[in-house]
């Protein structure tokens, strides 16, 4: 067996409720955006503002900025949900660096969307493009899992990724929700399906397929 790469190393297992300190994070910013709303100005990820100002870190707030309660919730609610069951699976350092390195990859990757296709003006907000990473990973740790939709259908979580995945790119494509960064989403996707593959050497196709 090969010796793994720098990057490859895996951490010392070690599990202390990173999803719950990033829930209450996302949760104290939102507050703070509500007594401050310029606060939304300068945390959300605009690709104008980033090149003219140099607002690097904006790549990685705008992940902890909200546009509404229904947003926060929602995203929260999944965090809450799918992160916590991957967190005791992977690990929280483990966990961490997963959930910013797609979060930041997937600002990344809209921007530069952004850039090519002239919406400068764009600001981009949340935490779903690490969620729907969250998701994806969820289904490649658990691929026999079964996931209640609306409490009573129950579907393979690789299936609901794929369901979703579908949803996103024909959401993209026709125009419809056009508030929701679906291409966000889908990069969160790509990113998730590139750590397995760089950093922990697994094929999610080859899971799903075996599962």
């Amino acid at each position: 067996m090969s010796k793994p790469l720098f990057f490859q190393k895996p951490f010392k297992y070690k599990f202390f409720n990173a999803t719950l300190y990033l829930v209450g994070i996302n949760l104290l910013v939102f507050l703070a955006t509500l007594r401050i709303p310029t606060l939304v100005y300068y945390l959300s990820l605009c690709p104008g503002i980033l090149v003219t100002r140099k607002w690097v870190w904006t790549v990685v707030s705008y992940m902890f900025v909200h546009g509404g309660v229904q947003h926060l919730v929602f995203n929260m609610l999944a965090l809450f949900m799918f992160g916590i069951q991957l967190e005791r699976a992977i690990g929280s350092k483990e966990f961490l660096l997963f959930y910013f390195v797609c979060g930041i990859f997937s600002g990344l990757c809209s921007f530069g969307a952004y850039m090519l296709t002239g919406q400068y003006g764009v600001f981009l907000m949340g935490a779903s493009g690490a969620i729907y990473a969250i998701l994806l990973a969820y289904a490649v740790v658990f691929p026999h899992s079964r996931i209640f939709i609306w409490g009573i259908i129950p579907v393979p979580a690789p299936i609901l990724v794929l369901v979703y995945a579908i949803i996103e790119i024909f959401s993209e494509m026709t125009g419809r929700n056009g508030g929701t960064a679906h291409l966000a989403h889908l990069f969160g996707f790509l990113g998730a399906f590139l750590y397995f593959i760089i950093r922990m050497k697994i094929n999610p196709f080859k899971v799903w397929k075996n599962s």
